[in-house]
């Protein structure tokens, strides 16, 4: 490099810019270039006057609908250099808060503008979809019906091949061996997923149905409740109580609700109050009665035909 540096300048260009020393022992000094370096920055569109006064030209353009269905203008965008953008309200059913947009442009020292493109565009307040998403994402619990069909793919990480041994000693029992028991089990990841929505769902502790309930009144005490097995009878069974809320439902543990099956409800003792006494027949007082002036007497009563 220095031996080029010599072959095109010479050796006194060099002595001149670098000093006395060799051109490749002196470093030279950087100065303060701030006056030939300068921001560049996006210079703002102007609004062509020419494009921006060609609204009923734009107006025209739009030629999808109806002129009944372009209603008034609402505003006009500079794009760029002799391109502006025209914005009309839509009057079409269902559209509400959209918008015409009609792009127009010319060209230079031309007074004749051309349309580039029309479009249907939201504005601020238009109803929009919703974004789309996988059915995989939208499908939630509950929208299984009857005759609907839901396959699991084969990478799906909450199951596993049925051959392999797990760390749950009820799914080794049938599934040990290849080709005995169920093509595919669940994994300890799909078991994870499963026992945590149980336990923060409505059978879970904190349900207002639990919280409620007396302290002592969980299900994992109660004689209804019927433990699952493997991995998940620690903490999760089946509520069996055909007058519980849950009854065919998996419950955590310490789930709890009013039907438990050793609550016994205390009738309190209520002091009954004495009424006050309204008469008194422990004594009988004897009345005479003796016959009125033009009575008739028992004896002396006798039917129309004359027998008594």
């Amino acid at each position: 490099m220095c031996t080029s540096l010599t072959h095109r300048l010479g050796v006194r260009a060099i002595t001149a810019a670098f000093g006395s020393g060799s051109p490749c022992q002196v470093v030279p000094r950087m100065g303060n270039n701030g006056r030939v370096t300068r921001s560049t920055s996006a210079r703002a569109p102007r609004l062509d006057q020419v494009c921006a006064a060609a609204v009923e030209v734009a107006r025209d353009a739009v030629t999808e609908v109806g002129p009944a269905d372009v209603g008034d203008h609402l505003q006009v965008v500079a794009e760029g250099d002799r391109l502006v953008t025209h914005y009309f309200e839509c009057r079409l059913a269902g559209y509400r808060g959209w918008r015409w947009a009609v792009t127009v442009a010319r060209a230079p020292r031309s007074r004749t503008v051309t349309v580039c493109e029309t479009v249907l565009l939201p504005g601020p307040g238009a109803l929009l979809a919703p974004g789309w998403l996988p059915w995989q994402e939208r499908l939630k619990p509950g929208d299984l019906g009857p005759g609907d069909l839901l396959p699991s793919p084969p990478d799906d990480d909450r199951l596993q091949p049925g051959y392999l041994l797990s760390d749950d000693p009820a799914v080794e029992e049938v599934s040990w061996e290849l080709g005995l028991g169920r093509a595919r089990v669940m994994s300890r990841e799909g078991r994870g997923e499963a026992a945590q929505r149980w336990y923060d769902g409505d059978r879970g502790p904190t349900a207002p149905i639990a919280a409620a309930a007396p302290v002592a009144a969980r299900c994992g005490t109660c004689g209804f409740y019927l433990p699952l097995a493997g991995a998940l009878r620690q903490s999760f069974g089946a509520c069996g109580n055909l007058y519980a809320p849950d009854d065919g439902q998996v419950v955590s543990a310490d789930h709890g609700c009013g039907a438990h099956s050793e609550i016994l409800v205390e009738a309190p003792e209520t002091p009954v109050e004495e009424l006050p006494t309204v008469y008194d027949d422990s004594a009988v007082e004897a009345v005479p009665v003796s016959g009125a002036a033009g009575s008739v007497e028992v004896a002396e009563v006798t039917e129309p035909n004359g027998q008594p």
